[in-house]
């Protein structure tokens, strides 16, 4: 299942299963460890779209990730790594 253009990136995270809750998600993002396409995301409402890059902390280093469909909801784990592919 394929959704709209744009999500919100705390959202988006939770789709795809890059954070356990939204709240995690807002908390990354109010840290300032969560970068869309190299830039620093400050606010939890910036929408990502298809193509962008997010990068995040995970366990000790960090993870890059292209996204490259937008999932219309939290699905199971199959469905929202179909959603991205790591660089």
């Amino acid at each position: 299942m394929v959704a709209a253009d744009a999500v919100r990136i705390d959202k988006l995270l939770w789709f795809l299963r890059l954070s356990k809750s939204r709240s995690q998600a807002q908390g990354l993002i109010a840290e300032g460890h969560v970068r869309l396409n190299g830039k620093r995301v400050e606010k939890s409402s910036i929408e990502a779209r298809i193509g962008d890059i997010l990068t995040l902390p995970r366990g000790e280093g960090a993870i890059a990730v292209r996204v490259d469909a937008m999932p219309s909801r939290r699905g199971p784990a199959t469905e929202a790594r179909a959603c991205y592919s790591e660089i």
